[in-house]
């Protein structure tokens, strides 16, 4: 049985807003991390995620036939964002539930109620849907508090490009 959440308080707001700013806390860390990355490839074959397999993902598309050595580092940054700022947002959701475990339900709660995530909605399955609320849209709702995340993949793909010079 599902518990009754209210996310209309006070305190669910306040949740709200320390997890922004440990959010953009984390991305500005992200951004001085990348800000300060040599410009030797070599650094980047220890990445969190296989760069291999960020490739072949790439690969998977038919009409993409020759891959620049930089591309799979800058997606593999990207997902890292992606799944930080996910985690982040839906983790608020597994707190108001007074839980502290992160569940699919609460994943599938973010993607429901935060704007952003609405190119996720035809993944969340329908059994997760039926159970969803609406609920007020989570502090910093303009996508990545205001850009702050899409300037990191800027200066990021700008690194990429002088190293490459």
């Amino acid at each position: 049985m599902q518990q009754e959440q209210n996310f209309d308080n006070p305190q669910f707001e306040q949740s709200q807003q320390e997890h922004m700013k440990k959010l953009k806390d984390k991305l500005i860390e992200l951004r001085e991390e990348i800000n300060k990355m040599p410009k030797d490839p070599e650094v980047f074959k220890n990445h969190q995620l296989p760069l291999a397999r960020v490739k072949k993902i790439m690969k998977s598309d038919e009409d993409v036939r020759m891959i620049a050595q930089e591309a799979p580092v800058l997606f593999a940054k990207a997902c890292e964002i992606f799944i930080i700022e996910l985690t982040h947002r839906a983790w608020q959701f597994t707190e108001e539930s007074k839980r502290r475990t992160l569940q699919k339900s609460d994943i599938a709660t973010c993607i429901y109620n935060t704007e952003i995530f609405d190119f996720l909605m035809d993944i969340i399955p329908k059994d997760e849907m039926k159970n969803q609320i609406p609920i007020k849209k989570p502090v910093g709702q303009e996508g990545y508090f205001g850009g702050a995340s899409n300037q990191i993949l800027k200066e990021f793909q700008q690194l990429n490009q002088k190293s490459q010079r």
